[in-house]
């Protein structure tokens, strides 16, 4: 593994209206899992473009869901750093089967897919996150923080007016 520190960096994130009391949890990735945690584990999926972060969120639909975009400012070490992609000189084999189709193994096929396996080694490795491409945005990056290794002012949601709501009664 390739290990770097990061920050402070500016990272981006939507937010459905549910998670918007909460913009650093992790805990609507640890519902059903994500692409490199299980279910159970609490991690916070970000972007380091907006654009990326717009992609993520709206997946393969055409349409997209209302959203709340929240800036972060990350600083945290260490990371892995898997932009680069796989290369055999610096990652494991399995790193090769890092953007597969994690969704359709384990919903479709109730597969264990190989990105979970190697969540659980970066978590491991005692790594605070992982950089890692977009599947949803050619060029675009994404970076997922586990949160039982985050330590206080890893990772803060930008919000100087206090306009992000403090929970579910904080709608209108």
């Amino acid at each position: 593994m390739i290990f770097t520190a990061l920050g402070p960096i500016t990272a981006y994130r939507l937010l459905t209206p549910m998670w918007a009391t909460m913009p650093t949890s992790g805990n609507g990735a640890a519902v059903h899992g994500g692409r490199a945690n299980r279910a159970g584990l609490p991690a916070l999926y970000l972007a380091l473009e907006t654009d990326t972060a717009i992609a993520e969120y709206q997946q393969l639909s055409s349409l997209m869901p209302p959203a709340t975009l929240v800036n972060y400012t990350v600083t945290i070490d260490p990371v892995v750093d898997f932009r680069g992609g796989f290369d055999p000189a610096n990652w494991d084999g399995l790193w090769e089967d890092f953007s597969c189709d994690w969704r359709k193994l384990w919903f479709s096929d109730k597969i264990q897919p190989p990105s979970w396996v190697l969540g659980d080694e970066v978590v491991a490795a005692g790594a605070k996150g992982l950089l890692f491409p977009s599947t949803r945005r050619p060029g675009g990056t994404n970076l997922v923080l586990y949160n039982d290794n985050l330590g206080p002012g890893d990772v803060v949601a930008y919000d100087p007016a206090g306009a992000l709501p403090k929970n579910q009664a904080s709608w209108p």
